[in-house]
């Protein structure tokens, strides 16, 4: 989700990666092509093949990188925007309770579906690859032992980058976040700053790293094809379908009947209301980018006050990302399914509980759901070359639903706008009929 309008006649990153995926996919079927069964791999193949792998591992592995010190700046800055507590009022307590409760419907969605579905089961992974070590996975959990999990024992630790925490990060993160903005102002205007900068810088960074995903794209795909039978790519289909299904049940069902029960407007005059803001948000990828036309489309269109909008549509674009949240915990159930891991209870309500605050950590970059997601495999300890490989072929087909999950994300902001603005007594005009 990127806020830089596109320049000149350059050729926008989503069309760089579909080329990259079709290079990569052409490539790989030669190179299998090349191959006689049972014979071993010509020259040219085996070196293509340690090219292809290089590249997807050096793009993942810049990915990897940027995940700690992103999620680490962006959740406190994220605390930090929605301000003082003592300063937020009833206005704010019922925005973020109603985007908690949004995006935790969302995530229920992906995780039903994926259960009901399995679009990652009967995959069978190539021997090539370093198989994913099961053991990793603690199977012992209690769910009451997430809790304890939660709070880390030492917060430098879990910020390694070797074996972070993530769910101990997010949560020190968020307390760090509470802690400063009750700071004095001398202290808040020392730490604020600085924390801003690393955020700042780190978005740049990691807009650097996602640029760079048609070359991973290609090595990604060109290597999947290359190994994988026709059987992993029904799965990605499968997937891509489940994926679509649950984002349009929230859009269509789940989100209606929120707006109708707490406002008694009819939420298709909403879908018009809001058209404009979602087409925008289908064409940009970005909350942020389509943050002006969101608030022209709920004050306008909608007759929400600005007192409102001004408050609940930016804070919305910060922390309520429901398309993103439904999206990381399908993906991850997905990987399982496809590593032919069984999670467990323990370990699917830890995935919900990941993906609930790391949708709040989420940046305004490409694809951001998909930066964000190994912080929810990271948790469940879901790592691993293989696990590289799914992930690259994941962001191959990425763009149709990062385009869908947008429109998810900012319809969700707008539902929230006019509910929170009929509980306040704050819409100045009836829906138009």
């Amino acid at each position: 989700m990127s806020n830089v309008p596109p320049t000149g006649k350059k050729l926008g990153l989503h069309w760089q990666i579909v080329i990259a995926m079709l290079l990569g996919a052409g490539l790989g079927l030669i190179m299998k092509a090349g191959v006689t069964e049972g014979s071993a791999a010509p020259g040219w193949v085996s070196f293509l093949q340690i090219c292809g792998e290089t590249l997807g591992k050096l793009f993942m592995n810049s990915l990897k990188m940027v995940i700690v010190p992103l999620v680490f700046s962006s959740i406190i800055m994220g605390v930090a925007n929605v301000g003082n507590p003592k300063n937020l009022g009833k206005m704010g307590y019922k925005t973020l309770g109603f985007y908690m409760a949004t995006s935790l419907f969302a995530i229920l969605i992906g995780l039903s579906l994926s259960n009901i579905f399995h679009p990652g089961v009967g995959v069978t992974l190539p021997q090539g690859i370093p198989a994913f070590d099961v053991s990793a996975i603690d199977t012992n959990q209690k769910p009451w032992e997430i809790l304890t999990r939660i709070i880390p024992v030492n917060p430098l630790h879990s910020l390694s980058l070797e074996s972070p925490d993530m769910l101990g990060i997010i949560f020190f993160c968020l307390l760090f976040g509470i802690a400063l903005i009750n700071m004095s102002d001398h202290i808040k205007n020392a730490l604020l700053p600085a924390i801003d900068a690393l955020f700042q810088t780190m978005m740049k960074l990691t807009g650097w790293v996602v640029r760079l995903a048609p070359i991973g794209v290609f090595g990604l795909i060109l290597s999947a094809v290359y190994l994988m039978n026709l059987d992993y790519f029904l799965a990605i289909a499968k997937y891509m379908l489940v994926l679509a299904g649950g984002l349009t049940l929230h859009l269509v069902v789940v989100l209606p009947i929120i707006f109708y029960t707490f406002t008694r407007r009819s939420p298709w005059q909403h879908f018009r209301n809001m058209s404009n803001a979602m087409l925008t948000a289908f064409s940009t990828s970005s909350s942020s980018a389509t943050l002006p036309v969101t608030m022209e489309c709920v004050e306008k269109n909608a007759g929400v006050s600005n007192k409102v909008s001004s408050f609940v549509l930016p804070l919305g674009a910060t922390v309520n990302m429901d398309g993103t949240a439904l999206y990381e915990c399908a993906g991850v159930l997905f990987i399982a399914q496809v590593l032919g891991t069984d999670l467990n209870l323990t370990q699917q309500l830890l995935i919900v509980a990941t993906a609930l605050l790391a949708s709040i950590g989420a940046a305004g970059i490409p694809s951001a759901g998909l930066v964000m997601i190994y912080v929810v495999l990271s948790a469940v300890g879901l790592e691993g070359d293989q696990v590289n490989l799914i992930v690259g072929t994941m962001l191959a087909v990425d763009r149709p639903l990062d385009m869908y999950r947008t429109v998810v994300n900012i319809f969700s902001d707008s539902v929230g706008t006019v509910v929170i603005a009929h509980s306040e007594n704050e819409l100045l005009a009836p829906s138009p009929s």
